[in-house]
């Protein structure tokens, strides 16, 4: 991504000197100014010129962008949007000096305080909003696009911004939110040309939506929600609007009024105002981490930076140092590439197994989903390290349950894969005869064994704690257990390799192949492969297993016909949903996280 230039700070607060010239001869007084170089300031942060001393003489400035000019010995201006400036020091009409200011956005990041631990936010407004919007609301819908935005800090005036005429908003500044380690809540920030007219603005809009706006003398002002929350703060600092939203309350203890525990809870929105009117430097742009993920992930339209502090009893299990994201969007599709900074190797730097099950399985699934990781890793990330306090906790909880958790995690050979089948045919069916649009299909799970005996113990006392009824089978090293799921059938089997779950609908007719090659082909060479975490949704499959049914038996094919052009319209209607997919995989240094949204083409 292209970089702004940045502000390179003033060396001076650049006195205007006042001269007295000669005691005899005219016995006038002559003036001098020195307003420094040519440089470059941000918009919305004041610049200082003159002197502060009492008895410096009076000069007029002359700011160059419209507004009225002073006559004072010192003063402080910013200017609220980008461009060149003209500032001229005059004494009455002559001209005591002049330079030229180049004045640039104020990039986000450094409206934001050092310490925020995580920050999502849009660095321009303009070119990224848009595509954003339009992608919003054809994944959800216009109305429910409408309502949601309408409800999020700031957003509706963001909105105006992006049409036609004059707006309070810089739509070449950006938008965001941001979370503070010694506040309970959301801060949303959003950069604007004029912070008097657009805090006007957000009241209007607070007092439309039913809360209470209490304004202040120096601006700023308390807003009290109308679902009795706790208070927010809003207020604007060089050139952005901030809102800070507490945390709601917790439901109160019996005895305990709501009032009392607002009281005693509410986070102190003050702090956020004190943090960022104190922010001197350049925030967290220039936050090291940052910029070392930086240049590790693909430019995008929206972007999230995560460095929470972790525990020192947890670092031994937590190695994450923290995350950075981006979200590119074009007109039909949406792309995540992140990247997971770890201070030693993931997973302790080894794959888990592949898939036996993505090797041979029936094609088309509407959905699947891997978990590819080391046995002793996997214990690690649900129990804790070895000894370790937490390990010890969680053990003794599933003791009380009447587990030992620790031998059945380690029987699993390090591999978890699920694939879900819609049968079109059985929905017809429901649908046309019983009038009854229950969906229709098989899950198939599969887990690699090391060890048989404490899954087969877990799933005994699993159906006897519930009441299932269910049929048990053995024969040679396989044991089966055949039950009923909300009417559904559902068998689990056990080999000394791996336990097998199917259900729903029986699998029949369908082709065998190699489902695993198929995705990694259609989302990336190593994807669902060894050592990665894969997630799949495929509408598009489902809208082809609904268009594929030739008949049904007991249905009539003008019956089907119907069915089916019905049963498509509404889909489509619901939602222009394509396929989305996930992976995460350890790499050098850290995880990238990958994914993709893509919406039917129009």
């Amino acid at each position: 991504m292209a970089s702004r230039p940045r502000a390179h700070p003033s060396p001076l607060p650049f006195l205007l000197l006042l001269a007295a010239v000669g005691l005899g001869a005219s016995g006038c007084r002559g003036l001098r100014a020195d307003l420094g170089p040519e440089r470059t300031l941000e918009a919305g942060v004041p610049e200082a010129f003159g002197s502060t001393s009492p008895k410096a003489p009076s000069i007029t400035w002359d700011f160059g962008d419209g507004t009225p000019p002073q006559t004072v010995p010192g003063v402080r201006h910013a200017w609220a949007t980008a461009g060149r400036y003209t500032v001229r020091a005059l004494d009455g009409d002559k001209e005591l000096a002049r330079v030229v200011l180049t004045v640039v956005p104020r990039p986000v990041l450094r409206a934001v305080p050092e310490d925020a631990q995580t920050v999502l936010w849009v660095p321009r407004l303009r070119g990224n909003v848009e595509g954003l919007v339009n992608f919003y609301g054809r994944l959800v819908g216009e109305g429910n696009m409408r309502q949601t935005l309408a409800d999020t800090p700031l957003v509706p005036l963001l909105l105006r911004s992006l049409g036609p005429g004059p707006s309070e908003v810089d739509p070449e500044e950006g938008f965001g939110f941001f979370l503070l380690p010694d506040f309970d809540g959301v801060v949303a920030l959003l950069g604007v040309t004029d912070s008097r007219a657009a805090l006007a603005a957000v009241v209007r809009e607070l007092r439309s939506a039913g809360h209470r706006v209490l304004p202040r003398e120096d601006g700023s002002a308390r807003v009290e929600p109308v679902d009795g929350g706790n208070a927010m703060l809003l207020f604007a600092d060089r050139g952005y609007v901030y809102l800070a939203v507490p945390d709601s309350p917790d439901a109160p203890e019996p005895g305990e009024t709501v009032k009392a525990l607002a009281v005693a809870e509410s986070p102190d929105v003050e702090l956020v105002r004190r943090k960022v009117e104190a922010l001197s430097g350049p925030g967290i742009s220039e936050n090291a981490l940052l910029a070392e993920l930086r240049g590790k992930v693909r430019d995008g339209s929206v972007f999230l930076f995560s460095a929470p502090p972790v525990p020192e009893a947890e670092k031994e299990d937590m190695p994450v140092r923290g995350f950075f994201g981006a979200l590119a969007v074009q007109a039909d599709q949406a792309e995540l590439d992140g990247f997971l900074a770890s201070s030693r190797p993931l997973l302790g730097g080894a794959r888990g197994p592949a898939s036996q099950l993505l090797g041979r399985a029936a094609v088309g699934p509407v959905a699947a989903a891997q978990l590819s990781v080391p046995p002793e890793e996997l214990a690690r990330l649900v129990f804790g390290s070895p000894e370790s306090p937490r390990r010890q906790r969680t053990l003794e909880r599933w003791r009380k349950q009447g587990l030992d958790a620790e031998p059945l995690l380690k029987a699993l050979r390090g591999d978890v894969t699920m694939l879900v089948y819609f049968d079109a045919a059985a929905f017809f069916r429901s649908f046309i005869q019983d009038q009854r649009p229950a969906p229709k299909g098989t899950v198939v799970m599969e887990a690699g064994l090391a060890s048989v005996p404490p899954v087969l113990q877990l799933i005994q006392k699993q159906l006897q704690d519930n009441g299932l009824v269910f049929q048990k089978e053995a024969q040679g090293g396989t044991t089966r257990f055949r039950t009923r799921l909300m009417e559904q059938p559902v068998s689990l089997t056990l080999t000394p390799e791996r336990a097998t779950l199917e259900a729903g609908e029986v699998l029949n007719g369908r082709e065998l192949g190699d489902v695993g090659k198929t995705l990694r082909t259609r989302f990336g060479a190593e994807a669902f492969g060894p050592g990665h975490l894969s997630l799949m949704v495929d509408m598009g499959q489902l809208r082809a297993d609904l268009a594929g049914v030739r008949s049904v038996p007991g249905v009539a094919t003008a019956k089907l016909l119907m069915s089916q052009l019905f049963v498509t319209a509404l889909l489509e209607k619901f939602t222009p949903f394509e396929y989305g997919f996930l992976d995460f995989s350890p790499v050098d240094g850290g995880g990238r996280l990958q994914g993709r949204v893509v919406l039917r083409e129009r």
